[in-house]
């Protein structure tokens, strides 16, 4: 079910918000968050109802963990539960995500002829295998609180943010959840949800998929073999960039829109990207959410820029690698992530150099 369906805004959002609201207003409004969370696995899984056991089995294997992280106090079990449970995430997006590119690759390196069935990727699974690890962490740093099955639960599959994102951190969210004002109508909620969603909208549905008409066929063509002229490459080349750009910030600006009519407050996920003066800048006005993710959760925690020049440099081209491999399972994502970590490595240099 897509943001821009006629069933999900006539029918889907309406029926999901009222009785939200209708449930709020009980002597109980708790009800109105575990109707949410039915609305949201519906949501999920109208695609293929068959994956709403990964995800909720996915929700309860780090809810567990996280509780185990909260109750024990010997660092040693802590840090191997810890490493558990983020195994177990990788684990999951290992298979669904990238086995069948591993096998192909190793068929094609070995000569060898190892088959396997063609997986099909589970929807959204890395953004709440992303979201999730970051709670572990945090639970392992003491950083969280003990939330109930129901709020967690509604924190991993909110329907607005599940599919795309953005990857929201538990301190923005679940402290939302347990507020009475969430329960209750607010024409100022309203108004300004509807705004900013009908705002992603125009994107997604006028610019982004009008724009596709001049991009798609380019890259058609160079996936064929066929032949480009330097006027079209560059045409299609500059098309897709605006392609893209509209339909992810569209899409994110449907999901913060769907989020405050609920009188949730999702973060900001683009901030004018193409504005940029530098590679250091556009990352940080691009996916916003997961270049926190990156920056919070793996650069940082290799190290970041504490030990010295070189593993400053090593800990930059890994974290662009893996976040240029978190886009997508093909190698030319990783070329792409690769790419992306020579370029900031070397604006970090180029800085350096300068204040010396």
């Amino acid at each position: 079910m897509l943001f821009n369906s006629f069933s999900f805004i006539f029918l889907f959002l309406p029926i999901t918000a009222a009785v939200f609201f209708v449930l709020g207003r009980s002597s109980k409004p708790e009800r109105g968050l575990i109707w949410l969370t039915f609305a949201s696995l519906f949501f999920y899984g109208w695609w293929n109802p068959a994956y709403l056991l990964l995800i909720f089995a996915s929700i309860l294997m780090n809810f567990g963990v996280s509780r185990a992280l909260d109750r024990v106090g010997a660092y040693g079990t802590r840090k191997l539960l810890l490493i558990l449970g983020i195994s177990l995430n990788l684990g999951f997006l290992v298979y669904f995500k990238y086995m069948n590119l591993l096998v192909d690759t190793v068929n094609r390196c070995t000569g060898a002829d190892v088959f396997l069935d063609e997986i099909v990727l589970p929807l959204a699974i890395s953004f709440f295998t992303f979201q999730q690890i970051a709670f572990l962490v945090d639970a392992y740093r003491n950083e969280t609180q003990e939330y109930s099955f129901i709020h967690y639960c509604l924190f991993v599959c909110f329907f607005p943010q599940l599919i795309a994102g953005p990857i929201v951190h538990h301190k923005e969210m679940l402290s939302q959840f347990m507020r009475s004002e969430t329960f209750r109508v607010s024409s100022r909620n309203f108004a300004i949800g509807l705004s900013i969603f009908t705002i992603g909208l125009f994107k997604k549905v006028v610019l982004a998929d009008g724009i596709a008409v001049y991009s798609t066929p380019v890259f058609t063509a160079a996936d064929n073999g066929g032949g480009l002229i330097f006027y079209d490459a560059w045409a299609g080349n500059f098309a897709y960039a605006f392609q893209i750009y509209f339909d992810f910030s569209g899409y994110s600006d449907m999901a913060i829109g769907l989020g405050r009519l609920f009188g949730i407050k999702l973060p900001l996920n683009f901030h004018s990207p193409y504005k940029a003066a530098s590679i250091i800048d556009f990352w940080r006005q691009w996916h916003l959410t997961l270049s926190r993710f990156l920056r919070e959760y793996l650069y940082f925690g290799l190290g970041g820029n504490r030990y010295g020049k070189f593993k400053r440099y090593r800990n930059i081209m890994i974290t662009m690698l893996l976040g240029g491999i978190w886009h997508g399972a093909g190698w030319n994502f990783a070329i792409w992530g690769g790419l992306q970590g020579i370029y900031t490595a070397s604006h970090n240099y180029r800085d350096i150099v300068v204040v010396m």
